[in-house]
């Protein structure tokens, strides 16, 4: 092939002989207190979506509907809503989104890497027999459709492309970073470095691995088998083995662009609390960097069945209402004012209330006569009354977490209500309009 075929046919042909394989074991320990208990990936975000409903997402979009979610830690949460939202594909036609978790399947070890929770579960990948295997973090926010990828892979003859993008140099040392030559072919790649290496030209640039990869399966089996034998291996995809093999194979690269500009197009690892909450608040803009009422690219979830969102009284002094912000299912706004905010489902906020740049994960309760600005307020936490949080942060980091740029994440457990360890809940209803 001389050129890439994007036809629909070609590019179907692909997907359709394509596993997908997304891993989503990981704490994600720089959120802090929000994957306390859950792992990231089944982190809310967006008003109504989990991050893994993006990449799962972006597989059924793509054509790719075969599709294995790897999990780990803590994952309760993120596999009951897999069961509950991605149960819709129809295993007679050889679609499925299938639970891959941790079972200690070989020696008794959970998943010691990324490379050897895939190699752990060789025998799954054997009898679904794929041409290409798709390996994904389960981590990320973005759309991506993954045919044109796929496409190019063949079209280089690679043994393995990695999804790209250009970051700045201080981030780079979060991310694996590569060399390319001029036919994109990767020439070095270093995990996390130290000292990231700058783009030739962009000296405050460097390219960086979304930890997206797409492996011929063949040649996926004998890197697992070889690398699993190696005693001084971490077992990882960027530590040991994309550093071993780009100068022995085909390994590629594939810049992530906007189909229609030709830019860079959006990615966001939104793995600290200032880059979750920074990225929920570009949700509420005038036109936000993700468009998340896009037809042709939908974003699929587990659609829970709600009363649409409530605004009541109309008072000077108590007047419910929401500008410039997002508002879920199942929200009360009663007598309150929301500023530049996001509410996810089922938020209750009181009379005389003001929130102001402010992420509210479902299920809070917020009392009366509250004032918050700049916070993450976790699921399931009921604010009493005459709370005020984001004004005063020394005080604020006496009782919640405060990150580097003075957002403020409140959990119930920092409010003594320990939902998930006693079986008693907060009475709300003292707390809240009647």
């Amino acid at each position: 092939m001389n050129s890439v075929d994007n036809t629909p046919r070609f590019i179907s042909r692909l997907t359709r002989n394509t596993l997908a394989l997304v891993l989503a074991g990981g704490r994600g320990s720089r959120l802090k207190q929000l994957t306390d208990w859950r792992a990231k990936p089944a982190v809310p975000f967006g008003g109504k979506f989990r991050i893994i409903d993006f990449p799962l997402s972006n597989c059924i979009n793509s054509g790719v509907r075969r599709v294995g979610v790897l999990t780990q830690y803590k994952s309760h949460s993120l596999i009951r809503h897999i069961q509950k939202g991605w149960g819709f594909l129809r295993g007679e036609f050889g679609e499925f989104v299938e639970l891959l978790p941790a079972q200690q399947r070989l020696e008794g070890t959970w998943y010691a890497g990324t490379a050897d929770a895939i190699y752990q579960n060789l025998d799954i990948i054997r009898s679904h027999r794929p041409e290409f295997v798709l390996v994904l973090a389960g981590d990320h926010i973005y759309k991506m459709d993954y045919g044109p990828m796929l496409a190019r892979h063949l079209e280089n003859n690679a043994d393995l492309t990695i999804a790209c993008l250009e970051v700045s140099l201080r981030e780079a040392s979060s991310f694996g970073v590569m060399t390319v030559n001029e036919q994109q072919q990767i020439v070095k790649f270093v995990e996390k470095p130290s000292q990231p290496e700058a783009l030739p030209d962009r000296p405050d640039t460097a390219l960086a691995s979304m930890g997206i990869y797409i492996f011929n399966t063949q040649f996926l089996y004998e890197q697992l088998i070889y690398d699993a034998q190696l005693t001084d291996s971490s077992h990882d995809f960027g530590k040991d083995i994309i550093p071993r093999i780009i100068h022995t194979h085909n390994v590629f690269a594939y810049p992530f662009r906007d189909a229609h500009s030709g830019e860079q197009a959006y990615w966001r690892d939104v793995g600290t609390v200032d880059s979750f909450w920074q990225a929920n608040m570009e949700l509420v803009d005038v036109t936000p960097p993700l468009n998340l009422y896009d037809n042709s690219w939908p974003i699929w979830t587990y659609q829970e069945q709600l009363p649409p969102a409530k605004f009541v009284f109309n008072d000077d002094d108590r007047r419910g209402m929401a500008v410039d912000s997002m508002v879920s299912g199942g929200c009360i706004v009663s007598g309150a004012y929301i500023n530049h905010s996001l509410l996810f489902s089922n938020v209750n906020v009181g009379s005389f209330t003001r929130l102001e740049d402010v992420v509210v994960l479902p299920n809070v309760t917020i009392g009366r006569h509250c004032r918050i600005a700049n916070a993450v307020i976790d699921k399931g936490c009921v604010i009493p009354p005459n709370t005020v949080i984001g004004e005063n942060l020394e005080e604020d980091t006496e009782k919640f977490y405060v990150s580097e740029r003075g957002i403020v994440l409140v959990t119930p457990e920092m409010l003594g209500q320990h939902i998930h360890q006693s079986p008693e809940t907060p009475d709300v209803g003292m707390f809240f309009d009647n």
